[in-house]
């Protein structure tokens, strides 16, 4: 059942935290894991903590984490765990607070329970596919903004390039957040309006993230307006879009494709 999960992914999630501000502000070993960015001694303690936590709870799910070996066995699952041990690795060994644990389980091709988890903000964004999304037990909801042109962005400067937008680059006012998880969240929150990346995202960065964003209300899709598929054997989307509302979100993608409205 989603809400089992979901208790599951709570308690693994705050396990998570636990360990990784251990860590936090005391410098931890790290090296660079090719075409990745960086991975330290806690992404990896972390990971260890939820596999045995995690696996020992479910041993019929599948297992896909940023930091294990892709096992195509997680393919002929019916459920799998899919996350990330720590969300924003470079602002977390920069000392900063925008890291997250992402944790979500998946269910043919769709996220049924998620937790997006920060321990150094203490926040804790969840959902299920049968209830509300919320932020530290408080129900979330998105912005109404409805047009692009003076829409709050989270993304990175690279999203703004011109050749992301034949149909003309919005008037955006663009910030940025390490997480992409937390990105996401902030989006069902409210406390900005859409977030976008033109990048192949990996499905343990933002399988938590989507449902929470999509229970909250905010519109979810890839970069080109299709649903986000998890569990695929190559296991990245063809970008991310979210948006507030509907309105925004087909503007978005549409002059990112160059279609008129």
């Amino acid at each position: 059942m989603p809400e089992a999960d979901l208790a599951l992914l709570l308690e693994a999630a705050e396990q998570a935290g636990r360990i990784a501000m251990r860590f936090w502000r005391a410098e931890p070993k790290f090296w660079e894991k090719p075409g990745l960015g960086p991975v330290s001694e806690a992404d990896l303690a972390v990971n260890a903590a939820l596999r045995e936590t995690l696996r020992r709870a479910r041993p019929d799910y599948g297992w896909l984490s940023e930091e294990d070996a892709d096992d195509p066995a997680r393919l002929a699952t019916r459920r799998q765990f899919v996350l990330d041990p720590i969300d924003g690795t470079r602002a977390f060994l920069a000392g900063e607070e925008n890291f997250a644990h992402a944790l979500a389980v998946v269910d043919g091709g769709r996220v049924m329970a998620g937790v997006v988890h920060m321990p150094a903000k203490a926040r804790t964004y969840a959902a299920d596919a049968q209830s509300a999304a919320t932020v530290n037990g408080q129900p979330m909801q998105p912005s109404a903004q409805v047009q692009a042109d003076g829409a709050r962005l989270l993304t990175t400067g690279a999203g703004m390039a011109l050749e992301h937008w034949p149909g003309g680059v919005p008037d955006f006012k663009r910030s940025f957040r390490a997480s992409l998880a937390y990105r996401l969240c902030l989006i069902g929150e409210g406390r900005y309006d859409a977030m976008l990346t033109f990048r192949p995202a990996w499905e343990w960065d933002i399988a938590a993230a989507s449902l929470i964003a999509e229970r909250a209300g905010a519109s979810v899709s890839d970069a080109k307006g299709g649903a986000l598929v998890f569990n695929r054997p190559d296991p990245r989307a063809d970008g991310v879009v979210v948006s507030a509302t509907r309105a925004l979100q087909s503007e978005i993608v549409a002059r990112h494709l160059g279609r008129a409205m």
